[in-house]
């Protein structure tokens, strides 16, 4: 406990030295933010297994490495390839790639970006234009309570700034490329995402790291779905067996919009995931879709909200996991439905299929009702390979590995045909289909 007091004092006068490099050129509205953030982590501190939204995910191991913030470095050509195999990034897609939670200009390109749409780095407008960030930054993924955000909050320097245009559909996906890079550094990716009235936008976020570096991702990303709008969002997480990664996901949805998100945890020693969508306005329809695959002794925890503020709106979420080797998986999932939303349409779901004898899931789905006339269900499923279906294909000539891989994909291939990116959904399928074994490494 004592290397964790000492790590957490080492974050605060990382923060004195970041605002004295800083030397007050942030407005003064950001400068008030980041202080009122680190004065909250230092009032948390690290959240520990006795705080009931972390009792089955331990931050200790992350909480003594004494992270630093990391710097824009250049990749050489192996490292570049790497990220774009990782990421199933095409030449030719528009894309922002952030090194270190910086803007990489030269890693970069946005060819085909239509008129009224805006993808920018966020450090470039809120020293430029800070008028287009302050009304939402920090509005949605509040800091209150959450050690984490409020360690994004204090040292983020850079994210990706998207804002589509009222009546604007995107016909091609934007790709958000974070690469996190170097021993026991840190990087705060801070994203933000406008969608304006009856615009259409899918988003890409793609977690990646080069090398096996014990690193440490802590993202945060919020999206405003106006009127009408529609944002088809996908998550992607590919860092390596010695990495971290905390991300968070605040999501505002207004009048009639629609809001899909497809979360996909593959990579990261220990990896928490936090979703929290809320459905402000008459006639909203979410759908919240997650795969995590870990094996070895990696560990992966989702967390997702979904508040029903208003009536008349629709949540639909199915998450499921594969776990191989002493892997450990958590899923907690939360179904609020306030007093006012009446007609309310909620159904919930997580089902895991455990490869190994030694792996566990801790499953939580969760309905909070305080409306009387809705339709909400949940449940969670466990199980193993079917040993029958096992033993079909062996009897066919098919090898252990292979069978074992066609009935993983099997199990996974409801959440990988609702991806709509088509480089995305077969990278996805080549994973499950041509890797032998899944990620085991149990020298983690």
């Amino acid at each position: 406990m004592n290397a964790v007091m000492e790590e957490q004092d080492n974050y605060l006068a990382s923060f004195g030295r970041l605002e004295k490099s800083l030397g007050g050129r942030e407005p003064s509205w950001l400068q008030a933010l980041r202080s009122a953030s680190i004065d909250r982590f230092a009032e948390l501190g690290f959240p520990t297994v006795r705080d009931e939204d972390w009792r089955f995910t331990n931050v200790t191991p992350l909480a003594r490495v004494p992270f630093q913030p990391g710097r824009l470095v250049d990749l050489d050509s192996a490292a570049r390839a790497q990220v774009n195999g990782l990421a199933c990034l095409a030449d030719d897609v528009n894309r922002l790639v952030f090194v270190n939670g910086f803007l990489a200009a030269g890693l970069s390109a946005l060819p085909r970006l239509p008129q009224g749409v805006q993808a920018d780095s966020m450090a470039r407008l809120w020293r430029g234009h800070p008028d287009n960030i302050e009304p939402f930054l920090g509005q949605y993924a509040v800091s209150e309570g959450h050690a984490f955000r409020s360690l994004n909050t204090a040292f983020m320097r850079d994210g990706a700034y998207l804002r589509v245009a009222r009546g604007v559909a995107v016909e091609e996906p934007i790709y958000v490329v974070c690469v996190t890079t170097g021993e026991s550094v840190v990087a705060y990716p801070r994203h933000l995402v406008i969608a304006e009235s009856g615009s259409a936008v899918t988003l890409v976020e793609a977690y990646v790291g080069p090398g096996e570096t014990a690193c440490l991702t802590n993202a945060v990303t919020e999206i405003v779905v106006a009127d009408g709008a529609a944002v088809d969002h996908y998550k992607l997480q590919r860092e390596p067996l010695s990495a971290f990664h905390i991300a968070s996901l605040a999501v505002h949805q207004q009048r009639s919009s629609r809001f899909s998100s497809h979360n996909i945890a593959l990579g990261a020693k220990l990896a928490r995931n936090e979703v929290n969508v809320v459905l402000d306005a008459l006639g909203c329809e979410c759908t919240l879709n997650g795969l995590y695959l870990v094996a070895g002794r990696q560990h992966i925890d989702n967390r997702t909200t979904i508040d029903h503020a208003r009536p008349h709106c629709a949540s639909h979420e199915l998450y499921k996991g594969i776990l191989d080797g002493k892997a450990h998986g958590v899923f907690n999932g939360k179904i609020f439905v306030r007093q006012d939303a009446q007609k309310t349409d909620a159904k919930q779901t997580n089902k895991t299929l455990l490869l190994s004898p030694d792996a566990t899931i801790n499953t939580k789905p969760q309905l909070e009702i305080y409306a009387d006339d809705v339709k909400c269900t949940h449940g969670a499923t466990v199980g193993q390979l079917d040993p029958e279906a096992l033993f079909y294909l062996r009897a066919r000539g098919i090898d252990m590995g292979s069978a074992r891989n066609l009935l993983t994909f099997a199990f996974a291939n409801d959440i990988v045909e609702r991806i709509k990116v088509g480089a995305l959904r077969q990278g996805l399928e080549n994973y499950l289909l041509t890797a032998r074994d899944l990620p085991v490494k149990e020298d983690l």
